[in-house]
């Protein structure tokens, strides 16, 4: 792509799939899908106790301007997120709490952006969640060029326009639309085993006797012994 774009339609996930991951929290649609679409722990979360999915609408920046961004919201729907990346590093404080009241004006869920946020207390009051590499008051401009709703690169993992954004305490994961429907198959499974697995942990069963990991501390020549004096002896 030769040229700067801004992109106005996106074919987005399905709502009612966004709305059903978006209460299973990350690990888990994490671990249903392979352990792929983690991006990453430096991408951390602003607030505490919050859980949500949206579709992505993508914004690419230049490092210290925040022009796109402007840009991308006459582009967001009710039930996105906004997803801001940069073309190069940055630490600027590229979005604040006026950003964040036209956002939340057009019904966006929230914000994951690859640089940083400032007025961190205004968003938390207001309510507007946000997941940010930095919390920096370091201003920004508005003169440099970007696109809108392009494929593009957040931590380890490629957002596409459209693609669902499951955000949370534990960090941010990226679900292609087209394996919505079968990631949130293979969470739903996974929380159903991870229920009958709790109540047996709960009952006092050992994990490492439900796991079956005795055996693998016998290969790995882990001894068990009767006290410190026994093992120095080994």
């Amino acid at each position: 792509m030769r040229r700067h774009v801004i992109v106005r339609s996106i074919d987005r996930a399905s709502m009612a799939t966004v709305d059903a991951l978006a209460p299973i929290g990350t690990a888990t649609v994490h671990e249903a899908m392979g352990r792929r679409g983690y991006v990453g722990p430096d991408i951390r979360p602003i607030q505490q106790g919050v859980k949500v999915a949206g579709t992505a609408v993508t914004v690419s920046s230049h490092p210290g301007d925040n022009l796109m961004i402007h840009a991308a919201i006459e582009y967001c729907s009710p039930g996105d997120v906004l997803v801001v990346t940069n073309t190069a590093p940055s630490t600027h404080g590229m979005f604040g709490d006026l950003l964040a009241s036209s956002l939340m004006s057009r019904g966006v869920r929230g914000l994951v952006i690859d640089a940083g946020v400032r007025d961190t207390a205004d968003l938390r009051e207001m309510g507007f969640p946000v997941w940010t590499r930095h919390v920096s008051c370091q201003g920004t401009v508005k003169a440099s060029p970007g696109s809108v709703n392009i494929p593009v690169v957040l931590g380890g993992a490629l957002v596409s326009p459209g693609d669902v954004v499951c955000a949370d305490d534990d960090g941010v994961v990226i679900v292609p639309r087209g394996e919505a429907e079968w990631a949130l198959e293979g969470s739903q499974a996974r929380l159903a085993k991870e229920e009958a697995t709790r109540a047996r942990l709960n009952a006092g069963e050992l994990g490492i006797d439900f796991y079956g990991l005795r055996p693998r501390l016998d290969e790995l020549g882990v001894v068990v012994v009767d006290s410190l004096a026994e093992a120095e002896e080994l």
